[in-house]
């Protein structure tokens, strides 16, 4: 789905919010405001007028981790650790003589800073170390850098900070170029005094952090976290990349959720990146395209069109029966993070909600909202379902998803292992009962069903219930009419829960199987951490046989098994999963249009086939191979975005860092 003809998105209660604009005219992009909410990590501190200059620039081609697929192209904000953003600004002719003059502040203003923390150093530290700022404060001062970053302003017409970046930038490159050698070293050096002016500069103008984004804009940053991306405005932030993090992150999920196309773990880019002018991310290959030339920005426009009309065809057949060519019958399902998220569930012809994460409304909070707050959030969701089911999950805090006002324990030294998700629940009631409390509320408007996430036990199963229970019979004692009965499901995100899926099976109604924690788990692969990502794959023969147990567990005990993981809306996997004995798939609402495509292409004897041969194979590697083949068999054209789409030619200059998902 284009990034830039998204539909209207929606309130929990289901009404629109204002539609984008058509943005295939980029770059550019829509200037309509929009929530901006950025973490401590990426808040943008420069005012900016962005656009995009033409110069001549080599392209470069950044190969990283699909995370969210899409298209975005346009002008470009870096975000670095410090939490500095420098977006590409324009200096109108006028404008010079005072930016020249800002500049020569800057750098005045910079040196007197690192003279100063000299001065304290040697009394803290001793001499040798009051040398090293001492030496920043003389690399400032070079009357060389001065002539250079104004010579940059005067005649690109760039900002000071980006004066500052392009010259710096350029000697830093050199000195990296001596392999080797001492100099080599001293790259750090430039990139420290780098960072002391611009913290000069851009603290001088401390202008309305909303005028930094007044028109969209592509993020690049070292990392978002979940609640970073969360607060991302799909209006203003029209996509993004990051240095760091794996295609079934958090961070990921929620940018699927947002619609924004992003890309992850390209490896160190934003030292190249801060001066180019425009950049494309593509979130199907998983490509960072800087200064892309005319021919690919045009490429990439005529992708993004047919991107588009694809995704308008597939969802006209939104209320086609979702089964296979010899009848066999698939209920597919939405997951959302948001209630706007509703109306695509609706419109794109979703059974019901399969997985509503309920940790959203934590992360960017500044305390735990209250029962009211969530039963207001959760009521207006079952309302808009108009009577479809809505599985409601609990918290799943912890690990990379972490609330501003730190519930539970401290930093933990492997927090994935920790005190996350359904364990961090049931050592907090204060958190835990008053969600369930709105939850069950909630229930008496429409079909809810209650999920419990990153069930380990029995025990940890049999707590949960016994929590819920004594919550309902306080509600009913106040004269709630919460209903007599309600469905009660686990996820099953560990390979614990696998292993003992008959024992657990036998004392709930439904099981959700989460992917991206289990093969997490089940790999030793940390599905944030990109330099591990090649070895993360759902395809991995021990996963599938997980699965199977699983399947086989609730076949005996005749409940449903949902798979609502990242696996369960992606078109390589729905042929498999069908033929393992899988009936329902959840996933964001925009991948639903495509996986009702494939459920309508296969039959159920080919699928069985399929899985059957599957589990036959001993490698992950062999198990995609084979899958691919079956697809590319069973569609008459090629599934947008897969190897067959056309990439830039290898020309292009194609470096970079990551590993391919």
């Amino acid at each position: 789905m284009s990034p830039w003809t998204r539909r209207p998105r929606a309130d929990a209660a289901g009404s629109p919010a204002t539609p984008r604009r058509d943005q295939a005219d980029f770059p550019g992009g829509s200037s309509s405001p929009g929530l901006n909410r950025w973490g401590p990590g990426m808040r943008p501190k420069a005012t900016a007028n962005p656009t995009t200059r033409p110069a001549s620039r080599t392209m470069q081609v950044l190969q990283g981790i699909a995370i969210s697929p899409g298209i975005a192209m346009g002008p470009v904000i870096v975000v670095d650790r410090s939490g500095l953003a420098l977006p590409t600004r324009a200096i109108a002719e006028e404008g010079v003589t005072a930016e020249l003059e800002r500049l020569d502040r800057g750098l005045r203003d910079a040196r007197q800073a690192a003279e100063n923390d000299a001065i304290e150093a040697r009394d803290r530290l001793g001499p040798q170390y009051a040398e090293i700022l001492t030496a920043h404060g003389r690399m400032i001062a070079d009357p060389t850098l001065q002539r250079e970053a104004r010579q940059r302003l005067e005649n690109e017409r760039i900002s000071a900070e980006h004066a500052v970046l392009e010259v710096l930038e350029g000697y830093a490159a050199r000195l990296e170029g001596y392999v080797g050698s001492h100099l080599a070293a001293r790259a750090a050096d430039v990139r420290d005094i780098q960072g002391r002016i611009l913290s000069q500069l851009i603290g001088a103008r401390p202008e309305p952090i909303q005028d930094v984004l007044a028109s969209p804009m592509i993020v690049l940053a070292h990392d978002l976290t979940p609640s970073e991306a969360a607060g991302l405005d799909p209006r203003r932030v029209p996509g993004f990349a990051t240095e760091a993090g794996g295609r079934a992150s958090h961070t990921a999920i929620v940018a699927a959720a947002l619609e924004i196309p992003a890309v992850a773990g390209l490896g160190p880019i934003l030292d190249r990146a801060c001066n180019c002018r425009t950049v494309i991310i593509d979130g199907d290959q998983g490509l960072l395209i800087l200064d892309p030339d005319e021919a690919t920005q045009e490429h990439y426009r005529r992708l993004a069109t047919e991107r588009s009309e694809r995704f308008a065809v597939l969802a006209r057949q939104a209320d086609r029966p979702d089964a296979t060519l010899d009848g066999c019958t698939v209920e597919l399902w939405g997951n959302i993070e948001f209630g706007g998220e509703v109306a695509a569930c609706l419109e794109l012809g979703a059974v019901g909600v399969g997985l509503f994460r309920t940790e959203f409304l934590f992360l960017n909070a500044q305390e735990p909202p209250g029962e009211d707050e969530q039963f207001a959030v959760y009521a207006a969701v079952v309302r808009s379902m108009a009577g479809r089911p809505v599985t409601i999950r609990t918290l799943d805090l912890g690990a990379d998803k972490i609330a501003g006002y730190r519930p539970g324990t401290g930093p933990e030294s492997n927090p994935a292992l920790g005190l996350r998700s359904l364990r961090l629940s049931l050592r907090d009631p204060a958190i835990f009962r008053p969600q369930l409390r709105a939850m069950l509320r909630a229930a008496t408007l429409g079909d809810v069903r209650v999920l419990f996430p990153l069930v380990s036990t029995l025990a940890e199963l049999r707590a949960a219930r016994t929590a819920l229970e004594g919550v309902a019979g306080e509600l009913r004692a106040e004269g709630h009419p919460i209903p007599e009965r309600i469905s009660v499901g686990i996820m099953v995100e560990v390979p614990a829960a696998a292993l003992m899926a008959d024992h657990l099976a036998k004392e709930v109604d439904f099981f959700s199987i989460g992917t991206n924690d289990l093969i997490q788990y089940t790999l030793a692969v940390d599905r944030t951490n990109e330099t591990v990502a090649e070895l993360y794959s759902a395809a991995d023969p021990s996963v599938l046989k997980l699965i199977t147990m699983v399947v086989e567990a609730c076949r005996k005990q005749g409940i449903p098994a949902t798979v609502c993981g990242t696996m369960g809306g992606e078109p390589l996997y729905a042929m498999l999963l069908l033929g393992l004995g899988i009936r329902q798939l959840s996933m964001p609402p925009h991948q639903l249009p495509e996986i009702k495509r494939v459920i309508r292409s296969i039959r159920l004897e080919d699928a069985q086939a399929l899985a059957a041969e599957a589990l036959s194979r001993p490698t992950a590697r062999e198990v995609a191979e084979l899958l691919d083949a079956a697809l590319r068999q069973a569609l008459v054209e090629p599934i947008s975005g897969s190897a067959d789409a056309v990439r830039p030619s290898a020309s292009a200059g194609m470096v970079g860092q990551g590993a391919a998902s």
